[in-house]
């Protein structure tokens, strides 16, 4: 895959995360895996957060936050920018 298909790929799922890693354009594609990466992390922190009552209702304000992210990532891929999602887009994970 390319650097755009790769980009777009590693948002759809955290499976297409790992196609996009394994099969893809590692090196051109770092920064929308990095930031996809992120994304999911996110997800799964709120999905444990969701589980305790009183915070329920900021888990889900979060999740919202994400899925917005989540749009901004995937238009930026689709475009072949390099666009860093709102709040959290400075965090590196992939080096």
């Amino acid at each position: 895959m390319d650097k755009k298909a790769t980009g777009i790929v590693a948002y759809i799922s955290i499976i297409g995360w790992l196609i996009a890693f394994f099969a893809g354009d590692r090196e051109g594609a770092k920064f929308h895996l990095n930031q996809a990466l992120i994304l999911a992390v996110g997800e799964i922190i709120v999905g444990i957060l969701s589980a305790i009552p009183i915070v329920n209702i900021v888990a889900g304000i979060i999740s919202l936050f994400l899925v917005v992210c989540w749009f901004i990532g995937l238009i930026g891929a689709c475009k072949g920018e390099e666009k860093e999602i709102p709040l959290i887009g400075g965090i590196k994970i992939l080096k």
